[in-house]
């Protein structure tokens, strides 16, 4: 088993302003049906409400805190305005309690923490929480650890380089945040025993094979059987690992200069 390292974080309750008691819908959607199995229990929790437009522009901000976030793997940060509003951000790698960050409505400091616009953000700098339509806060690139690089900027578009390597433009006009995303230790972490799972609400697994073939199509045989497939399948029949299942006309397609490999 291992676990974090938590120095540096704030003791602290968090914000009683800036957090909600989510009502538990485990692997549910809006309809009320179970889309992700194998959710639910786990332990009370509060969810921190997160800034992730950060559309106060041009106002510095302190750093009062660097907290833990039971809703994420990254860590956040409690930023106070000049004028005394608080919010979270995602917190980014470096950054620590009494450091000055800023949102540009322009062009600003390359420093870590600040947010501004594609455009204006220098080639090679690492990004994270970015934007895919302008003004709608950041979308993706938010989990611990990842971060995009900047490879260029072409008139109404900015190349970056995903996580996954895959290359793809965003509008320059997309706003993104500087640095890496804190926490990047959070892949090497092991629960070590199946009790962790649980507290963190994930209920246990089944292997298909070990069902019978009315409740799965690699169940049954005496002991242990291959699946008798020529490849593997979901309970419900459907292909499943390693089978493609993007959309081939998917509009957002075209933006992608190289895929991942």
């Amino acid at each position: 088993m291992t676990g974090y390292d938590f120095k540096g974080l704030s003791k602290a309750r968090p914000l009683r302003s800036l957090v909600i008691d989510l009502k538990k819908n485990p692997g549910r959607a809006s309809n009320g049906r179970i889309t992700s199995r194998h959710k639910g229990g786990g332990h009370k929790k509060l969810y921190r409400l997160i800034d992730f437009k950060q559309n106060r522009f041009d106002i510095p901000a302190r750093v009062q805190s660097i907290e833990y976030d039971p809703y994420r793997s990254a860590r956040i940060a409690l930023v106070s305005y000049v004028d005394g509003e608080k919010r979270y951000i995602l917190s980014p790698d470096g950054l620590k309690s009494g450091d000055k960050i800023q949102s540009f409505s322009g062009k600003g400091g390359i420093d870590i923490g600040n947010r501004m616009k594609l455009k204006f953000i220098s080639q090679g700098t690492l990004v994270h929480n970015i934007e895919i339509n302008p003004g709608q806060g950041g979308k993706i690139v938010r989990s611990a650890g990842t971060s995009c690089q900047v490879l260029a900027t072409e008139g109404r578009y900015t190349q970056l380089k995903m996580p996954s390597g895959e290359i793809r433009m965003f509008l320059s006009e997309s706003r993104a945040s500087i640095g890496q995303v804190s926490n990047p230790e959070h892949i090497h972490i092991n629960f070590g025993k199946a009790g962790r799972s649980r507290w963190k609400g994930i209920r246990p697994r089944v292997r298909g094979s070990a069902m019978n073939p009315v409740d799965h199509p690699h169940g049954g045989g005496e002991g242990a059987q291959p699946i008798g497939l020529s490849g593997p399948k979901t309970p419900w029949g459907k292909p499943a690992r390693g089978v493609k299942t993007r959309k081939r006309k998917k509009r957002s397609s075209r933006l992608i200069l190289k895929r991942r490999k």
